[in-house]
């Protein structure tokens, strides 16, 4: 199989969603004018790195695809995390729902350390591709639990 047929679209799926989440949400985004934990970054930090995450994520994908190592479990998993993933940022910029924000993104990373870990079983380099991503949705973790309690 050609590899643009492989990676463009497992690259353009998660990119375009997000993109998409992003256009819902932006005319809600008060993130800047919430008191906010320390590690704080600034609000235009977000958009660069999900875009670095979501190459990455599909990147990841496309290795197994390549490769021959997808499967029930690994698409279950990547597009349910994709999903958790996206509507996040719904429920905290939208809905408002801060509290229930919390608890959501700590399903995604759940969500992603499992879709992490089955990528890596199958090929190493699409589970280290992961890490950046594992490691962003747990500050990003603590970062809405700090929203919760200072405001």
């Amino acid at each position: 199989m050609n590899k643009v047929k492989i990676y463009l679209p497992s690259v353009l799926i998660p990119l375009v969603s997000g993109g998409i989440i992003g256009l819902i949400t932006s005319g809600s985004m008060d993130y800047d004018m919430l008191k906010q934990p320390p590690l704080s970054p600034p609000g235009v930090v977000f958009p660069i790195v999900w875009t670095i995450l979501y190459i990455l994520m599909g990147v990841g994908y496309g290795m197994l695809k390549e490769n021959g190592k997808l499967d029930d479990t690994v698409n279950i998993l990547y597009y349910g995390q994709l999903i958790i993933n996206l509507l996040w940022p719904i429920a905290f910029f939208v809905l408002k729902w801060r509290l229930f924000a919390f608890f959501w993104i700590l399903l995604l990373d759940a969500a992603v350390i499992l879709m992490a870990h089955q990528f890596y079983k199958r090929y190493k380099t699409a589970g280290y591709l992961q890490l950046p991503y594992v490691i962003w949705v747990l500050f990003a973790s603590y970062l809405n639990i700090g929203v919760v309690f200072l405001n």
